[in-house]
């Protein structure tokens, strides 16, 4: 068979394997994070967040009509698409190897491969697209809906399309390579701006293809214009286009009375005449490089032209429609990201540094009624202190505290710029980039977040990257080694994978140079371009998967490098056979082997199922304010795709400060009436009450928040305080509130029960939390004062208590969310937030809520585990320790049981072990010694498995140890045998005292010692 069948069908192979791989593990419905967002704005073709993915929503809409109507196999579909991208991508990476490795092998262009040489190529095609196949990383995105799977496939076709360029090019009309490749990342960028990273590495294809004059200087100089291309794409197009046209609507809205969007139109024809006009030109007077210039930049507007959906589709108003860009300079602002800051890359501040000047700097536009207004100005802050490339210069939140402690500071240390290279190499480098790549490439130990905890090379930490060489021996916790979650690849990839680069960089140094290009452009210069400030949300190893890419085609050259060394011994053709074989085993499939466990997301359900109880818990058209991604986009899925509870309105917290989601909330959604929000725009839009400061001016008792909301609104400058410029700003006189009750609506709208009738309280009062007002705060304000307790109002469990601005007594748990009721407040609760509303949440938990498959599911992620399973524990926990204190031990028993049928036994932590136990507690107080005694197990069971590693590592005088966990550990093993002594079991506290004895005096030493530095 000729090679080029042979090739074509094996490319076709590797798309049936993976794609087959990622079908049968993809997840059945939506997954946490961005997915439900995506999914959302692909079905009903809304727009998603910054800085938009226009292309990917309409792909995503091609996939969900699949589901012919089924709206709850929807996100399998669009799944479905990642999927058959995901398996695209590996297609083209085995033809992209085939490529490099023909060139490696072969003396010219023109020579014919034998067999043995054929084979060698195949092989190394194999080896090098299935164990990408099977990364982590890579299989991770390939089985949800999100834009990393498409992003690939974007990388893979471009880099491929240059090879073939590359073989092609004194062929006449070769160039048409070139063009399809500016097309295609013109489409890129509505999916997303990873792709333009591999520009500098096509860039230098075409120089050592046509350059006539190669060496060091012309090198520096092609890296230069291919810096200058990439910077073109990225900011002269993508961003300063659509600038362009937003100061041209300005002229022609502003000054020549024009509609909205008129001088946007102008700017485009504009554009688009000018590329006319210059092709036309070039064709003419025979300027082929203007020409191909031109026609490639012409065909990234053209796939650029996507974007055009985003303001089509704001102007619609979809549910779901951040920032509402439907005009040029919100456009533009959408497209930059602005909402979230800029980010010092050549100089900047250390974190330490002070503001000793503010700037003004370029207006800020609003669209107006008619015209554009000006909204404020954007400004540029003077610091005494800058250096040259900044790393640590964040000082929001925690960021100082933990700069400090990573680098191991003293708090009144100053940075250096030593301090700030320390932690670009030990945390940005290494922690951010290395160990994803090992992650992938070497093993890894757990799906726990790892970002804050060090290199675990002499032991075990959490989300560190491990060869599993050794485990064993370091005596690591059968948590750990028995998880689903632990990888390990015996290095066996990164070993071939080096092996081919060295290999590569030896015989064929051009081709390698150019990989080595892709793999650090997509790798460590994103490193360096997003200066990541602190801890992230998540993981951020998706964002790094065109490196790993980059080496997967190291892995396949990998075969030719150890096919030359065995030909030492053995024939050619034999030599190709085994080092193929050789190196399948120890990549693809060791890699599949191990990663599918970690990767088998056919069986779960709890993104879903864990919005659905949101959704559950909530009265009949509540409100209900939310905080976290997780927390949010699950929900709007539940809601947009599936109609779940359209009369619940959502409300996020995080975008609530923006002026234009506050205008999307006062009108009506799917089911649910505009929010009470009585403001009208002009009194909250961008630029006015951004935030109101607290000005205590002693007002005695509690205020009603109508009268706080009258005042802070009030556009009267007698209700104002004249600031040291001149201006006169509102400013919150108290933080007494009151709200008074409407006993009628509450029994109404509240689901509050006759019998409850006597607990409700005249007017609910609490004390504002806050310093200061933001728009946030200001709707929610306007929200309680004008609702007049028609809607119930809710908050998720998870939302933090800063977000509840004092609101606590008056919270009441219904499942899943906090409901607002104005019971009289129940001084004797410790924690204001375990308060339940009884009958009403043994409803929704023991009737309606969904569990997930949590107990039988095959894989669960990190979120499940860590966010979901603790939330379903304090869940069941106050709910039968509320039916134990209001006299009902039968119905807690059925709660505690209904637990123990649903929740899978985890540990995840020394948190949830803590938790267990008063599971346990609560189980021998209803007399349940068999359920008491199971969770005292696996409590003891864990404390063990984690103090024996702990002693281990204490031998071997590691000083990584927490102390505290061990002290906490040892005590909860003694409480355990009291609580179980109690029980009368006998055997069990026996086995529980004599451990804790134990522990005490193996780590007696070490406790002593800490508590002495302590002190």
């Amino acid at each position: 068979m000729e090679y080029k069948k042979i090739n074509n069908l094996l490319g076709w192979l590797c798309f049936v394997i993976a794609s087959f791989t990622y079908i049968l593990t993809l997840e059945p419905s939506v997954s946490f994070w961005d997915c439900g967002e995506f999914i959302s704005c692909a079905y009903r073709l809304q727009v998603a967040h910054q800085p938009g993915y226009p292309l990917f929503a309409m792909l995503g809409k091609l996939f969900s009509l699949l589901s012919m109507g089924n709206t709850a196999k929807v996100p399998y579909f669009t799944n479905m698409g990642s999927a058959i991208a995901s398996g695209a991508t590996i297609m083209f990476l085995f033809w992209t190897i085939t490529a490099l490795a023909k060139k490696l092998i072969l003396t010219n262009r023109d020579e014919v491969a034998d067999q043995s040489k054929v084979t060698l190529i195949m092989g190394a095609g194999l080896v090098g697209a299935l164990a990408f196949t099977f990364t982590d990383t890579f299989w991770f995105s390939a089985v949800e809906t999100i834009v990393f799977a498409l992003s690939s496939l974007c990388t893979a076709i471009v880099f491929w399309a240059i090879l073939k360029w590359d073989a092609h090019a004194d062929e006449p009309g070769a160039d048409k390579w070139l063009i399809f490749i500016a097309y295609m990342i013109g489409l890129s960028i509505g999916i997303h701006l990873l792709n333009l990273l591999t520009i500098p590495a096509i860039a230098f294809v075409y120089y050592f293809r046509r350059s006539k004059n190669i060496n060091g200087k012309t090198a520096i100089i092609a890296f230069l214009i291919s810096i200058l291309i990439l910077g073109t794409v990225q900011f002269g197009i993508r961003q300063f286009t659509i600038k362009v046209a937003a100061y041209f609507d300005l002229f022609f809205v502003n000054t020549l009375d024009f509609g909205f969007g008129s001088g946007a139109f102008v700017f485009f024809v504009l554009l688009l005449a000018a590329l006319v006009f210059g092709i036309i030109y070039s064709i003419k007077h025979n300027k082929a490089v203007l020409n191909l210039v031109l026609l490639c930049a012409a065909f990234i507007y053209f796939g650029y032209s996507s974007f055009v959906y985003i303001p089509i589709r704001a102007t619609a108003n979809p549910n779901l429609d951040n920032t509402h860009p439907d005009n040029a300079f919100t456009l533009n602002s959408y497209l930059n990201r602005d909402q979230y800051g800029a980010t010092p890359l050549v100089t900047g501040p250390y974190f330490t540094s002070k503001v000793i000047a503010e700037n003004p700097g370029a207006n800020i536009y609003r669209k107006g009624e008619k015209q554009y207004e000006i909204a404020g100005k954007k400004q540029d802050y003077v610091y005494d202190e800058t250096t040259v490339f900044p790393r640590m210069w964040s000082q929001e939140g925690d960021d100082p505290q933990f700069y400090r402690q990573w680098m191991q500071m003293g708090p009144d240390d100053k940075p250096t710029f030593g301090t700030d290279l320390g932690w670009f190499f030990s945390w940005q480098t290494y922690q951010m980039y290395f160990r994803y790549f090992f992650w992938n490439f070497v093993g890894r130990t757990n799906d726990m977040d790892g970002q804050q905890q060090m290199g675990g090379f002499h032991g075990y930490v959490d989300g560190d990257w491990t060869s599993g060489i050794l485990d064993g021996a370091k005596h690591l916790p059968k948590n750990v080694l028995n998880g689903t979650s632990y990888t390990p690849l015996f290095a066996l990839p990164l070993i071939i994978g080096l092996f081919g680069m060295f290999y590569h960089f030896n015989r064929k140094k051009r081709d390698a140079y150019i990989v080595a290009l892709l793999w650090f452009f997509t790798g460590l210069a994103i490193i360096l371009y997003v200066n990541q400030e602190h801890v992230q949300p998540r993981e951020r190893d998706y964002s790094y998967v065109g490196s790993f890419y980059a080496f997967a085609i190291w892995i396949g050259l990998g075969v030719i490098a150890i096919a030359e060394f065995l030909m030492k011994k053995l024939t050619a053709r034999t030599a190709a056979y085994a080092a193929t074989a050789i190196c399948l085993l120890a990549a693809p499939i060791l890699l599949a082997k191990q990663e599918w466990k970690d990767h088998d997301r056919s069986t779960k359900l709890t993104p879903h199922d864990m919005a659905y109880d949101y959704l559950i818990s909530c009265p009949k058209n509540a409100i209900l304010f939310t905080y976290g991604d997780n927390d949010t986009y699950s929900l709007w899925y539940d809601q947009e795709v599936e109609n779940i509870r359209p009369d619940v309105r959502i409300v996020n917290l995080s975008l609530f400060t923006g002026d234009w989601y506050i205008k999307q909330m006062q009108r009506r959604m799917n089911e649910s009436d505009a929010l009470p929000i009585t403001m009208p725009f002009d009194k909250y839009k961008e630029g006015v009450r951004d935030v109101v400061y607290v000005d205590d001016k002693k007002v005695p008792g509690y205020t009603d928040i109508k009268e706080i909301f009258n005042f802070i609104t009030n556009d009267d400058k007698n209700f104002m305080e004249q600031m040291n410029t001149g201006e006169y700003l509102n400013y919150l006189p108290t933080k007494s509130f009151k709200i008074a009750v409407n006993d009628d609506e509450v029994m109404k709208s509240q689901g509050v029960f006759p019998a409850q009738k006597s607990m409700l309280t005249d007017s609910v009062r609490f004390k504002y939390t806050s310093g200061f007002v933001m728009k946030d705060n200001l709707a929610m304000f306007d929200i309680l004062a004008h609702n007049d307790w028609k809607r119930p109002i809710c908050f998720t469990v998870t939302v933090g208590s800063e977000n509840m601005i004092g609101l606590q007594p008056y919270l009441y748990k219904e499942g899943f969310i906090y409901h607002l009721l104005p019971f009289k407040p129940d001084t004797s609760v410790r924690d204001q937030m375990e308060k339940v509303n009884t009958d009403v949440m043994y409803d929704n938990v023991m009737n309606k809520f969904k569990f997930g498959n949590f107990k039988t599911a095959k894989y669960l992620d990190h979120e499940s585990t860590t966010m979901f399973y603790p939330v379903m524990m304090s869940t069941f926990l106050d709910l039968a320790q509320a039916e134990i204190k209001a006299g009902h031990p039968e119905l807690a028993l059925k709660v505690m049981h209904k637990y123990d049928a649903e929740m899978p036994d985890l540990n995840i932590d020394i948190r949830s072990a803590d938790s267990k136990y008063f599971l346990a507690q609560t189980a021998y107080k209803l007399h349940d010694y068999v359920l008491g005694a199971k969770f005292v197990t696996s409590i003891d069971s864990y404390l063990a498995d984690m103090l024996d590693y702990d002693y281990y590592q204490q031998q071997n005088n590691n000083l990584a140890l927490n102390p505290r966990d061990i002290g906490f550990s040892i005590q909860l093993l003694s409480t355990l045998a009291e609580m179980t002594k109690d029980a009368h079991q006998d055997a069990l506290t026996a086995k529980l005292q004599a451990q804790a004895k134990d522990y005490q005096n193996k780590f007696a030493g070490f406790l002593s010692a800490q508590q002495q530095q302590g002190q």
